[in-house]
């Protein structure tokens, strides 16, 4: 105890260098020698690459790099092996400190399930931008007669219709079919010969029929002004037109000038 007295000032000196040695011993082993150990300081690994490996291969696989993985999210690939890896965080080729985790996502054995949409009464176009939005396919497109052009008429999923919010997995093929603006109901040519051009016109659109060319030309033998006197296809014995078709008429007189009543 006697190296502990103060008795002179030159005791106390010493006894504040010894502390000081002490002190800084300490700090030294702390930062230098203690916590690289515990911390395995300047020490890392390479990221290796784990991306197209099964997940059920992850666990030993990293274990043997002193690594480890979490799955942060799954996905469905129907081109890809159930729980293959997709994505992984950090990139290969980074370099980690040992026991850190790498984030996955990895395939998913089913597709997820969602509700179809609406695809009827829109046009062919816009179906493909929902389906496709959907993460759903565009299966087979099929012209069916109707005066409704690239009219979306029927939704379908193996050959049967699929009603808007039904269950449907992604990647599922949807068929269309899709009107081809022309119909398939046949019927005799309507015979619009003497009638006023206007009510030629209401004629051919109730009947389904759409109002091609109209020509104009001097009346003759008698004819009235403003109305039909030939057309084309001529109202026949046994000729027949579908729905959607084009009529075009001669009228007789002159052209209306436009804003004239």
């Amino acid at each position: 105890m006697s190296f502990l007295k103060s008795d002179t000032p030159l005791d106390l000196v010493k006894h504040l260098l010894v502390i000081g040695l002490a002190t800084a011993a300490l700090v030294f082993g702390f930062f230098f020698v203690y916590l690289p150990l515990t911390t395995n300081h300047g020490e890392t690994i390479v990221v290796p690459k784990i991306t197209g490996m099964n997940q059920a291969d992850l666990e030993d696989y990293l274990d043997e790099r002193n690594l480890r993985y979490y799955v942060d999210d799954s996905s469905y690939n129907p081109g890809t092996r159930p729980f293959t890896v997709l994505n992984q965080d950090p990139a290969p080729g980074e370099k980690v400190k040992e026991d850190r985790k790498i984030y996955i996502t990895v395939a998913m054995k089913s597709p997820p399930v969602i509700k179809m949409p609406k695809l009827t009464d829109g046009s062919v176009k816009n179906a493909q931008m929902i389906l496709s939005s959907y993460d759903l396919v565009v299966g087979q497109i099929k012209l069916v007669p109707n005066i409704q052009q690239n009219a979306v008429l029927r939704q379908l999923v193996n050959g049967k219709d699929i009603a808007p919010g039904a269950a449907i997995a992604k990647g599922t093929k949807v068929d269309l079919e899709v009107g081809d603006g022309l119909g398939n109901q046949e019927f005799p040519v309507p015979n619009l010969i003497n009638m006023p051009a206007d009510e030629a016109t209401t004629l051919l659109v109730g009947q389904g029929l759409q109002l091609g060319e109209v020509f104009y030309q001097p009346a003759q033998n008698g004819e009235t002004d403003g109305t039909v006197v030939k057309q084309r296809p001529v109202a026949s014995p046994g000729a027949t037109i579908r729905m959607g078709q084009l009529v075009d008429i001669w009228v007789a007189g002159d052209e209306p000038v436009k804003g004239v009543n």
